[in-house]
């Protein structure tokens, strides 16, 4: 999300920088870096830590920051190893969110806005808060919130770890039941909060969806704004894409039936462009509602359909698929993977996509799946219900089919819905039609964060 809207933020005529801690891979996927004179030389507690900022342009108006701190960032995965959470997780991302103030403040091109993601960055924006208040220069600071349930939680001990006076860890402060919470320091200390779709930021501030938090975020709701992520449809495309066998449009749509055809005999499943093909992709975990899909195709898989699942998560729910695909090998396939090519084709070559989801900030592959003429069957939560058009809601705009109880029996009610307008095929012409006709670019939703800025470097967040 962040790489989409800086690259679409520099079309709109920005000066963008973006900050990145340099991954293992980095350096093989940016071949061009180049090591900046500046260093960092960060306090971490009782320590120091040494830094490098090495750098890229890919567009115009566009900077790539990257900070180099090979004992933090040079692992095989962002924040776990075999499932369990990097031990010293605070230290890194307290670092990286230091080095992201320090940029801030050391840039020759003086950016105006400090844009911070997530409890990875949140306390980004408390050092720059509290550099202000040294007599640092006039920054506005802007935090998105991508999925409130992960907070960055660590004991209180970790505090040590900012350097900071402890007058901040208060309630109001990045206090949150005795831990530091690194997600409240953006939400407290921003002088704006974005989220990712605007019903989820309506959501946020209940009980339901709050995760703790909906007190602060009802506090600060006049300074809480919804924002629907973009899709990059330079990538997410059903012509010139590398990673489908057949092209189709919503004017000629022969290749999506080859590409069902296609996909069938790539997971195993009989070649049957006549049976309705569903699909998921994503993390296999609780919040993706796994649980009352696999409960909805206990039922719906004794119909004459056929599905087809690729993720990876929880190894219970990974088991469980791969166990249905084995009772059903003609109805059923699971791959347990991260496969970015199946992806597409699974969007391309299916007739309806699932997402049950308990809760979604904003979703993508619902938005992927429009683009693809796949009809999206969401629960209407969060990104899902902003995105996906009811035939209850419009039926002249109608593109999915949306269910509101969290329960195994109303998916499989959606299910049948779907199976129904599967057989009515004028009907289902025109859902694929409105599917594919609507448009989430990055551009749109550039064009609103652009009106957030200036509205903060105006002095009016409200």
């Amino acid at each position: 999300m962040v790489g989409a809207l800086g690259k679409a933020l520099a079309r709109a005529g920005h000066q963008v920088g973006l900050v990145s801690p340099l991954y293992a891979g980095v350096r093989e996927r940016c071949p061009g870096l180049r090591r900046e004179e500046l260093t960092l030389d960060i306090p971490l507690g009782v320590k120091r830590v040494p830094g490098e900022i090495w750098t890229a342009d890919p567009a115009e108006g566009l900077k790539l920051y990257f900070v180099d701190q090979p004992g933090f960032f040079q692992r095989s995965g962002l924040y776990q190893k075999d499932g369990m959470d990097f031990p010293d997780n605070a230290e890194r991302f307290l670092f990286f969110s230091k080095a992201v103030a320090e940029l801030a403040f050391r840039l020759a091109w003086q950016p105006q806005i400090v844009h911070t993601h997530d409890w990875q960055t949140g306390p980004a924006a408390l050092f720059v808060r509290h550099r202000q208040q040294e007599g640092g220069r006039p920054l506005r600071i802007c935090n998105t919130v991508h999925n409130l349930a992960y907070q960055g939680l660590f004991p209180a001990s970790q505090y040590a770890l900012t350097n900071l006076p402890w007058d901040y860890f208060k309630p109001d402060g990045v206090e949150f039941y005795g831990q530091l919470s690194c997600l409240k320091a953006g939400l407290n200390y921003s002088d704006l909060v974005t989220t990712v779709s605007p019903r989820y930021a309506r959501e946020i501030t209940t009980e339901e969806f709050g995760c703790g938090l909906d007190g602060l975020l009802r506090y600060r709701n006049s300074h809480l704004v919804g924002i629907l992520n973009g899709v990059d449809y330079s990538e997410w495309r059903t012509t010139g894409n590398p990673h489908l066998p057949f092209e189709y449009s919503a004017d000629d749509l022969r290749g999506k039936t080859l590409n069902k055809l296609a996909l069938q005999r790539e997971l195993g499943l009989p070649e049957r462009p006549e049976a309705p093909l569903f699909g998921n992709i994503g993390r296999l975990v609780e919040q993706k509602g796994v649980e009352i899909m696999l409960g909805a195709l206990e039922e719906m898989l004794h119909a004459d359909l056929q599905f087809v699942v690729l993720g990876t998560g929880a190894p219970e729910y990974q088991r469980a698929y791969q166990d249905l695909a084995r009772r059903f090998p003609r109805q059923a396939a699971a791959r347990i993977e991260f496969d970015e090519g199946l992806s597409h084709r699974i969007e391309a070559g299916c007739d309806f996509f699932v997402m049950p989801s308990r809760f979604e900030p904003c979703g993508l592959n619902q938005m992927y799946s429009l683009r693809y003429g796949t009809i999206p069957i969401v629960r209407a939560v969060g990104g899902l219900d902003d995105t996906v058009v009811d035939i209850r809601e419009d039926p002249d705009r109608m593109n999915g089919i949306k269910f509101h109880e969290y329960s195994a029996p109303a998916l499989a009610k959606a299910i049948r819905k779907a199976l129904a307008l599967y057989a009515e095929a004028p009907l289902f012409e025109r859902y694929r039609a409105n599917a594919m006709r609507v448009d989430f670019s990055w551009d749109r939703t550039a064009a609103e964060y652009g009106q957030v800025y200036r509205r903060l470097v105006d002095g009016s967040p409200k």
